[in-house]
């Protein structure tokens, strides 16, 4: 399978998404992701398919594919939506108006004519070309029941006006309002789903900026403003105060505080100094810094979140892909409803050629397959994009619909429910002095990415080292290592040392040659906010339960200060693995979790959280990333998740009920075409109003 992404220029709508995606699937392609709103679309080419031929296939249905390195074709003015509907405006207009004005002259059949030919042209141009080349690969869209219905109007009072020269047969206002009021529809639905996008702008926006390139030249230094995304790795810039950064990298000289509000949703600014990393598109609010670029373009922290947002958005929710089913058998079956309408009212309900046309017509404009495509995308985009601005990246929409399901949380203990930013408390070492124990538990804990170990070596990095051979990290024991005179090192919990020992109250021990050699203890802060989430996630119906490799004494007593009444103590990661699948079988659940040894059960769970100082292995198993690395931030991810949900819900509902009423209203004669076509196109609105409420309103 290759991965091919690109962007698909001129999608008007979702329906237009919906037959590009029938398309790939059509011809064979696998995880196919289409986006009207971002205009993104990729799929999984199979062995042995010609990628150019497929795409060649998008151009064919009346898009423009643009690969990611050609350059965006410029739109003219005289093409978008925008321009089109209020051309048409201007000839509608006089047409409608000779509903209620008496003016013989624009009532007379060639007028009429005149005036609705430029509008009947603008929007064969527009639907017509897309309802033909659908056709042609046998996927009729919403825009073949437009064209089918402007067409029929237009025919009919053509031909009345040719032959008969009377007016009895004009209908040229239906025609007109038709295609002026779809085209207002999507305008409508064009702007709000943008809407529900901003959070992906927003970030986007972030990337460019101007950078302060630092070069030296015989020891002087030469600042130049260039583009940042002209840098490279390895060049070095300035920050000042009240500035961007420009891509990711290290302090080499200065300091300062940074706002990282952007990528962690936490306003309070962040103190920086030498060797710190720092985020591109951060703003530095005092201080002077000089940084190390170490990652630019799709490398940086922040590309990396917009293309997981990006992914995300394009992910489709089990409940979409029903609406999709739907979709694809939708237009043939409103297709037959008017041609039934037209026979009943024609043949049996004995009414005039006019009259039966109209009502089939109302019934083509009516109906709209684009409420149900846009019911669950809108949503999507929206939780997704608040999720992105709190804070909270959601690896895919089938996580954000998967909340709801959610009844209990595992948390796993030291740097997840506690801060992981220990404090050195009391150490004692056997036949050996201070300097040589600090040098030797340095030495092992500089290769682990574990809180503990993290901990340490930020305390002990002065104390020098040891040269060690074959290193190795044995998840949820601790570390192995070899120095040069032979001696054999272990360090860390208790399980290691449970052979040598029956004293378990302590931390971490060390172990020389199969001899106990000495052992540390931490103090290791409870997170602030820790206790309020176990509460807000009680209140939630949600059950907390601890389960940590660390001593069964120590999990007890923080369970106790948090109110965990459900606690697994010194667990494995095989384990913490197992103990996860038998929780699952009670009901779904969700890990949180920051360690190697987490990784296995955040994958195997429901719903993967983990905080964003996690390790990497531990982020990228996870399904959600805290990152303002804050517990506080769960109960709103699982707010936003359930609220989702409802609001997919509440579309569907309304895209199904709607088409429900709609059609069956239009059919018995009930309702006008050009009322028809306005309603038509609200529909669509008011789903992407009600996607937009899901920004603002209450979750947690």
């Amino acid at each position: 399978m290759t991965p091919i992404s690109c962007k698909v220029e001129g999608m008007h709508c979702t329906n237009c998404a919906a037959s590009v995606s029938r398309y790939l699937e059509k011809k064979g392609m696998q995880d196919v992701n289409v986006s009207f709103a971002t205009e993104e679309v990729s799929f999984s080419l199979p062995a042995g398919a010609d990628s150019k031929e497929v795409l060649e296939g998008i151009n064919q249905l009346g898009y423009r594919v643009v690969l990611p390195d050609q350059a965006p074709q410029k739109v003219s003015p005289f093409s978008t939506l925008t321009f089109k509907f209020f051309f048409c405006l201007v000839f509608t207009l006089p047409l409608l108006l000779h509903m209620w004005v008496n003016w013989p002259w624009l009532h007379h059949p060639w007028v009429q004519l005149s005036l609705s030919l430029p509008v009947f042209i603008t929007g064969m141009w527009h639907f017509g070309r897309s309802a033909f080349r659908s056709l042609v690969n046998r996927m009729a869209n919403m825009d073949v029941l437009v064209s089918i219905g402007a067409t029929a109007a237009f025919v009919y009072s053509f031909v009345g006006t040719v032959i008969y020269g009377n007016t009895d047969y004009m209908f040229y206002e239906t025609t007109a309002a038709i295609i002026t009021l779809v085209l207002l529809g999507n305008l409508l639905e064009e702007r709000s789903v943008k809407q529900t996008t901003t959070a992906i702008s927003e970030l986007a926006q972030l990337q460019v900026t101007t950078a302060r390139l630092i070069n030296t030249d015989h020891g002087h230094e030469h600042i130049h403003e260039v583009d940042n995304r002209s840098l490279r790795p390895g060049d070095c810039v300035l920050v000042n105060t009240g500035d961007k950064i420009p891509m990711d990298g290290t302090i080499y000289w200065g300091s300062g505080h940074v706002n990282e509000s952007m990528i962690t949703g936490e306003s309070a600014p962040v103190g920086k100094q030498e060797k710190d990393k720092v985020i591109g598109g951060t703003i530095l609010e005092d201080g002077s810094i000089k940084v190390y670029i170490t990652a630019t373009g799709k490398d940086t922290v922040l590309s990396y979140i917009i293309e997981l947002v990006k992914q995300a958005q394009n992910d489709k929710p089990p409940m979409q892909k029903l609406a999709d089913r739907i979709s694809a058998i939708f237009v043939p079956l409103v297709l037959s409803i008017a041609a039934l309408t037209f026979l009943g009212w024609y043949f049996i309900g004995h009414t005039t050629l006019g009259t039966a046309m109209m009502r089939s017509i109302a019934v083509l404009v009516i109906s709209c397959p684009c409420a149900m495509g846009l019911a669950t995308p809108a949503a999507v985009m929206v939780g997704l994009g608040r999720a992105a601005r709190n804070g909270i990246l959601i690896k895919g929409g089938h996580t954000l619909e998967m909340f709801k399901n959610i009844r209990q949380i595992v948390f796993d203990k030291t740097g997840t429910l506690t801060t992981g930013k220990l404090q050195m408390g009391d150490f004692h070492m056997e036949e050996m002095s201070e300097v040589e124990f600090k040098q030797i538990v340095y030495s092992l804990e500089k290769y682990s990415s574990h809180p503990i170990a993290r901990s340490i070596a930020g305390i002990w990095k002065n104390a020098g080292e040891v040269p060690l051979q074959q290193v190795r990290e044995h998840k949820g024991l601790g570390m192995r290592a070899v120095d040069k005179a032979g001696n054999e090192w272990q360090l860390g919990s208790y399980r290691m040392a449970a052979g040598l020992t029956t004293d378990d109250s302590h931390h971490l021990y060390l172990i020389k040659n199969g001899r106990l050699a000495g052992w540390i203890n931490f103090t290791d802060e409870v997170r602030p906010e820790a206790a309020t989430v176990i509460k807000q996630l009680q209140h939630m119906g949600i059950r907390p339960v601890l389960l940590s490799g660390d001593t069964t004494r120590k999990c007890q007593e923080l369970a106790q200060q948090l109110g965990i009444a459900e606690v697994y103590a010194e667990q494995s990661p095989e384990q913490k693995l197992q103990k996860i699948d038998e929780l699952m079988k009670t009901a779904p659940t969700a890990m949180v979790g920051d360690g190697i040894n987490d990784a296995p059960a955040l994958s195997k769970a429901t719903i993967g959280i983990s905080l964003s100082d996690a390790t990497q292995v531990a982020m990228q198993s996870a399904n959600v990333v805290l990152l303002n690395n804050h517990l506080g931030a769960l109960p709103l991810a699982m707010g936003l998740g359930k609220h989702t949900y409802l609001t997919i819900k509440q579309n569907l509902f309304w895209a199904f009920i709607y088409n429900v009423v709609a059609i069956p209203v239009a059919a018995l004669g009930y309702l006008n075409p050009v009322i028809g076509a306005g309603v038509m196109g609200i529909s669509d609105v008011i789903l992407a109003v009600n996607s937009i409420r899901l920004r603002y309103k209450r979750v947690s």
